[in-house]
């Protein structure tokens, strides 16, 4: 992980500050202790069960120092949501603490990521609770006011999700580098259902607490949320075995293929703006993202000495090394989660025009995500440095892209890529250490290390 910037830690300490703020005035409130005590042992609890039993995988990419981008929930959140729809706002900020500081924490500076934490869920729960009261929510809770109870509760999750999304895009802007302009993008859409959901499950539990059964039986309202955390971490540690073993194979790509280490994490980047903007649905283009990732994986196949040979390569050579698409369709067909990967690892160097390979397919022949990884592979080449050439800007690759579409390339992936780029920039995610082309846009992200020259025949100067 990066180092903290001090603006970053600036930015913590002043949550936590208005955390400890919003729970000073406790006292004056006249909160029932015992309530307020039982649930932040109940939300300590659920904390401490989350990271025994689910944490399993790592953090989400681009999470930072929040951890959790986009407020998303964990398994103590219907306990805050709860606490907010029967304590004043004060008692609503201290029971999120114990939890959030207690939590498992991977990654260092572990001490600023559990201030943050419980920070943020201090200053959500006060404005989740502050909501509620404001619209006589806990009357409503007390008396089971259906269905205003329902607008009310309501109020307060949307309060608690937008102080989430807020204080989120702050971190990510100081902490992550994330660019102002789409820092924010997308917070709080992602985080509100799932918090909806909690919020339900909150409003069950404090209905119940407030029942003749009292606090015990709002505690079976946990035993279906205990379920579906179980189903749902189960996901996420087969999804994290799915990523683990994708980067195993890019690793040993990069190890035989110094030339292009990178190149793969970046056409997986660019596959994904072309998805995005052919409006594709989330599990597709994950599954696109991993076709760009491993499309060179057949080079595993091939003999190092042809990889790395510092001169032209003969016709028997290019014979072989044109033969990795079809290695790594043998090498993948057998994992069932790249679903039509594979046909893209298999197609990627084919040609709208049928001059490309291994089949020579042309125009709807060649599958959708072949031609998509067919652009984004050439787009990184092209603004990538090699021994023999600087990385091109993005605007000169963008118009050889758009000079070749029709022939080489399918000019609906070429039109996607160039609207994401202007909408989005390219911001790679591996990138080399060289300053970027005076004068572009979008400032290119050169490789490691480069290709030497007549090992392809095609504009980009790549290997096959």
């Amino acid at each position: 992980m990066r180092p903290v910037s001090p603006w970053a830690r600036v930015y913590v300490v002043c949550t936590a500050l208005g955390a400890a703020c919003c729970a000073l005035p406790l006292p004056a409130t006249h909160a029932p202790w015992g309530a307020v005590v039982l649930f932040a042992a109940l939300c300590a609890g659920c904390e401490g069960l989350a990271g025994s039993r689910f944490a399993a995988g790592r953090t989400p990419e681009g999470a930072g120092v929040a951890g959790e981008p986009g407020g998303s929930p964990r398994w103590h959140t219907p306990v805050i949501l709860a606490a907010a729809f029967l304590l004043p706002p004060p008692a609503a900020a201290l029971v999120a603490l114990p939890g959030a500081l207690l939590t498992r924490v991977e990654q260092r500076p572990r001490w600023l990521r559990r201030v943050w934490r419980a920070g943020q869920l201090a200053l959500a729960a006060w404005a989740a609770s502050w909501a509620h009261w404001a619209l006589d929510g806990r009357d409503a809770v007390l008396s089971s006011d259906f269905p205003y109870v329902l607008v009310t509760a309501g109020a307060a999750v949307v309060a608690f999700c937008l102080v989430l999304t807020v204080l989120d895009g702050g971190i990510l802007v100081l902490a992550e580098r994330v660019p102002v302009r789409s820092a924010w993008r997308g917070l709080f859409l992602r985080s509100l259902a799932p918090v909806a959901v909690h919020g339900l499950a909150g409003l069950m539990m404090a209905v119940l607490w407030r029942s003749p059964y009292g606090p015990v039986s709002a505690l079976l309202v946990l035993l279906p949320m205990y379920v579906s955390w179980w189903v749902f971490a189960q996901y996420h540690r087969e999804r994290a075995a799915h990523q683990a073993t994708i980067r195993a194979l890019v690793q040993a790509v990069d190890i035989k293929d110094g030339y292009t280490r990178g190149h793969s994490e970046r056409v997986g980047q660019a596959s994904m703006v072309i998805a995005r903007e052919l409006g594709m649905d989330d599990e597709r283009a994950e599954v696109l993202r991993f076709a760009g990732i491993l499309h060179d994986v057949g080079k595993l196949g091939v003999p190092t000495r042809l990889l790395r040979k510092d001169g032209p390569l003969t016709p028997e050579e290019r014979r072989v090394i044109e033969l990795h698409p079809e290695y790594g369709h043998e090498m993948v067909r057998g994992i069932g989660f790249l679903g039509e990967a594979r046909s893209a690892i298999l197609h990627h160097h084919e040609r709208l025009d049928g001059s490309g390979y291994p089949y020579g397919l042309k125009g709807g022949q060649i599958p959708e995500f072949a031609r998509v990884v067919a652009v984004a592979d050439a787009f990184d080449a092209m603004t990538s440095t090699r021994s023999y050439r600087r990385a091109r800007p993005v605007v000169a690759a963008l118009e050889e892209l758009e000079r070749c579409a029709g022939a080489q390339f399918d000019p609906r992936m070429v039109e996607a890529l160039v609207r994401g780029l202007a909408r989005r920039g390219w911001h790679p995610v591996v990138t080399a250490d060289e300053t970027p082309l005076r004068g572009d846009p979008y400032p290119p992200a050169p490789p490691v290390s480069s290709t030497p020259p007549g090992h392809r025949k095609s504009f980009d100067g790549t290997r096959p």
